[in-house]
């Protein structure tokens, strides 16, 4: 079994490679480390099951969770082949992992055709500005959502 973060990295590595031979989806793979024990791992699948979603970090994130039983990864690292893009670092940090250890920087995947620079980019700008058309409407009754869940003496808080 790995214990260190260079043998976990290397494992992620080749879960990747054997991914893209396997023709099963694209080059990126992560594993979910508690306690020095894998919890879950994840390959990239979204041409194979046509989910834009389906990056290695979420498709482990998703695994981690169903086999803790819990939406929070708390006291695990993510090991994963390339630098999260916005949508996995997202996910990463409502998971609340203790840390990430990643190989390729973005520039490493745009220099491959995986270039998320533009949604970075999109981020900096506020919801009127982004090139994807973003409205506010309804904003005098957005808060009753809100209020509902205030208002659920069993609401989970995450």
């Amino acid at each position: 079994m790995p214990t260190d973060d260079t043998s976990h990295l290397r494992d992620a590595l080749d879960l990747a490679v054997d991914n893209v031979e396997s023709g099963l989806g694209g080059p990126f793979a992560a594993l979910i480390v508690e306690d020095d024990t894998v919890l879950a791992k994840g390959t990239n699948r979204v041409t194979t099951v046509q989910d834009p979603t389906a990056h290695a970090e979420i498709t482990a994130i998703r695994a981690a969770c169903k086999k803790r039983g819990h939406f929070e990864l708390d006291g695990c690292t993510l090991y994963t082949t390339c630098e999260p893009c916005p949508m996995c670092l997202g996910a990463i940090y409502w998971a609340r992992l203790d840390r990430v250890v990643y190989a390729a920087s973005r520039t490493d995947a745009a220099e491959a055709g995986f270039d998320d620079d533009h949604i970075y980019q999109e981020l900096d700008k506020a919801p009127p500005d982004r090139k994807l058309p973003m409205e506010q409407r309804l904003s005098d009754e957005a808060h009753r959502p809100f209020d509902a869940w205030k208002n659920d003496d069993d609401r989970i808080e995450y």
